[in-house]
């Protein structure tokens, strides 16, 4: 009998709650969002995958309590977790691997449970020693206040210097923080360039005075443009250039602050002669005892996703922060390290990695009526940011967002209380107005988690999570139910290269502890991450090949995948079928959050991925005409995305038709050039059906 997901996929459906959880992954699934990690899947998404390869005959509805026993999931490529989660739910063992050390720490601590009560204790312990000496670096003069009053966010912008010994500060607009509906909320916070001054106009204006000192000015016209900056006599200078003309990061100036005043009110103010004192007493303390804190020295070596910062003379991963954020977060680091309980301690260890992507020189501002702080991967790459935006660290209460105490109640709490109740989106069709609520259908996550296939085969709810290259795994033969996961995109983004940010804290912190956080930083020459179609496919056929021995012979291999070009699906083609698999089906369904930065910067952006399903060699179908095959799955698919109102872009029926054609190709045994062909023949033909005059090239 077929397993339910290779005759088909109810995307309909779950691409209503799938939907819905995209808006807010961290609040709906928790558990993997302790930590920061690159293009995390949704576990709707992947809860009906897993339940689809484990299941036979009809589907079962998605809020059914399933009971897979006994049955062992695989994830070789686990990232956050996702798939592991989501299989835990259903009842099964999982198997997740990982090259990455950032991942498997992460994973680790998302799937240990501990009481929430217990980490409710330690951290009041850690707030009582740390707190009060990490906030109090973080106070400020409020004009009319009797006293300093809390800091919550400060505002600062890079200066570059001229030959001639002109200072420039990199701002391309006066304008610094305005409302995220700015045309609902249109007042705004100016800097005068004249006196430094902080008044309010509106975000639209091109006429400001200051009300200091009169300066009359346009706020909407700073002095840098794109990557040119401009002197006072309008002289034209490159950015890079006059950067490359140091040795060391640009020097960053403070302009601006957002603190509270007596009342508890949010209010702007401009730096005193108070903030600068305060951060030279931060640097004298740190010098002092530098040597005694857990700081990051790992250098930012040479890659595709770091040659960027780089550029601007960051050289190590230290070089990210100011001294006051460095100060502060080896204050709290090396208060964690003092922890007695090991699982406690690596819990607050991981939330206080997670925390770090908020704490640094590479966040920006997102605006009033928003999160305030936009973390600094929001573009997936390591790009300087001229007007960073540093936050406070500890936080305060109720006020502050991306701060280590914030973090802990939005994030740790909520993922150790997830694993005591998971709950699904449940969608309520029936009433006037469709509603949504969260419903319990998995008994508690309770699973043991250990690094060995001895302790994992003798537990009845195993978690065996490993580190290290995906195409040696020491498991048995035919010991895996299913293998689910979501596998790098050739030439896509260098996680390793990125994770080093996180990772330079982590080694220092535990490298003594744990093997495979005391490498020299977090890359494996084995991972799977080339711009080389040829390296991508032979790297990955090794791991699908080592799947392949270790599923069963009935098993399937399930996961999800996009590209924009044919290329891209040629090499996942190729590396499938020479590890001996056949792909027997694909479906279309929701990939991450279509207005995620990446994907809202992209001409036409591919907000679908496709489920390939795939099976130790089978008896393939007869298709008598390939094409017409290609073309009959290709416009049901876009018939019933049309019933259900979802509009594809060009980028998605590229990704349904390459999907299509690589099933026919796979089931008619096509050598690599004819499968290729039918490939490119499929997507130009739907692209020409389309109603636009869209072109392959511009499918991004």
């Amino acid at each position: 009998m077929k397993h339910s997901i290779e005759s088909d996929f109810p995307f309909e459906k779950i691409d209503q709650i799938a939907e819905i959880e995209s808006y807010r992954k961290e609040i709906n699934r928790p558990i993997y969002h302790i930590h920061k990690w690159w293009a995390k899947r949704l576990g709707s998404v992947f809860r009906s995958i897993v339940s689809g390869a484990l299941s036979e005959g009809a589907w079962k509805d998605f809020y059914e309590k399933q009971t897979f026993f006994e049955k062992v999931v695989l994830d070789p490529f686990m990232g956050s977790g996702t798939t592991l989660g989501e299989a835990a739910k259903l009842g099964a063992k999982v198997i997740g691997c990982d090259v990455n050390p950032v991942s498997t720490f992460s994973v680790t601590q998302s799937l240990s449970n501990v009481e929430p009560s217990k980490l409710e204790d330690e951290f009041r312990s850690i707030e009582k020693d740390v707190k009060h000496e990490i906030q109090s670096y973080y106070k400020t003069i409020v004009p009319g206040c009797s006293a300093a009053t809390p800091a919550l966010y400060y505002f600062w912008v890079k200066v570059v210097e001229t030959p001639d010994g002109e200072e420039i500060p990199l701002f391309s607009s006066y304008i610094f923080s305005k409302n995220a509906y700015p045309s609902k909320k249109p007042d705004a916070q100016i800097l005068c360039p004249s006196c430094g001054a902080v008044f309010v106009g509106k975000y639209n204006s091109n006429e400001s005075l200051c009300t200091e000192c009169e300066h009359h000015f346009d706020p909407q016209n700073g002095p840098a443009k794109g990557s040119k900056v401009f002197d006072r006599q309008g002289n034209e200078h490159k950015i890079k250039d006059l950067v490359s003309r140091k040795d060391h990061p640009p020097y960053h100036k403070l302009y601006a602050i957002m603190a509270l005043n007596e009342k508890g009110e949010k209010v702007y103010i401009k730096p005193s002669q108070y903030d600068l004192e305060l951060l030279d007493q931060a640097e004298r303390k740190l010098n002092n005892i530098r040597h005694k804190l857990p700081l990051p020295t790992m250098e930012v070596r040479p890659g595709y996703n770091t040659n960027q910062a780089r550029g601007y003379n960051y050289k190590t991963w230290s070089d990210f922060f100011n001294n006051r954020q460095l100060l502060s977060l080896g204050l709290l680091l090396d208060r964690i390290l003092k922890i007695e309980n090991q699982t406690i301690r690596d819990h607050f260890v991981c939330l206080f990695s997670g925390s770090l992507e908020f704490n640094n020189l590479f966040c920006s501002f997102k605006g009033e009526g928003t999160g305030a702080v936009r973390h600094m991967f929001s573009n997936h790459i390591l790009k300087p940011e001229r007007t960073p935006l540093e936050n406070t660290v500890w936080g305060v209460e109720g006020k502050s967002s991306g701060t280590f105490s914030a973090l802990f109640k939005s994030r740790l709490l909520k993922a150790k209380k997830y694993l005591d109740e998971p709950f699904e989106i449940f969608i309520d069709e029936r009433a006037i107005k469709k509603s949504s609520k969260k419903v319990v259908c998995s008994d508690p996550i309770r699973m043991d988690v250990v690094d060995s296939w001895e302790a994992f085969s003798t537990s009845p709810k195993g978690a065996l999570i490993l580190n290290g290259d995906s195409s040696s795994l020491n498991i048995p033969d035919a010991s895996v139910d299913a293998i689910v996961t979501d596998p790098p995109y050739f030439d896509f983004v260098h996680y390793s290269e990125l994770s080093d940010f996180f990772y330079a804290w982590l080694s220092n912190a535990l490298g003594k502890e744990y093997k495979y956080l005391s490498r020299e930083d977090s890359s494996h020459e084995n991972e799977v991450q080339d711009r080389d179609s040829d390296s991508f496919t032979q790297k990955i056929c090794k791991i699908f090949r080592e799947c392949n021995r270790v599923l069963k012979t009935d098993g399937l291999m399930c996961f999800s995948y996009h590209h924009s070009t044919v290329d891209g699906w040629m090499a996942i083609f190729n590396s499938v079928t020479e590890a001996g698999f056949d792909i027997v089906a694909a479906h279309p369904v929701k990939a991450e959050m279509s207005v995620a930065s990446p994907k809202s910067a992209a001409k036409n952006p591919i907000n679908i991925d496709a489920i390939l399903v795939c099976k130790k060699e089978v008896s393939a179908p007869e298709i008598k005409d390939a094409k017409r095959e290609i073309q009959l799955r290709c416009r049901n698919y876009f018939s019933r995305f049309d019933v259900v109102g979802r509009k594809l872009s060009s980028g998605d029926r590229f990704v349904i038709a390459c999907s299509q054609a690589l099933v026919v190709a796979s089931c008619a045994r096509l050598n690599k050039q004819s499968a290729k062909d039918l490939v490119l023949w499929a997507a130009n033909t739907c692209l020409s059906d389309m109603d636009s005059d869209i072109r392959l090239s511009e499918v991004g």
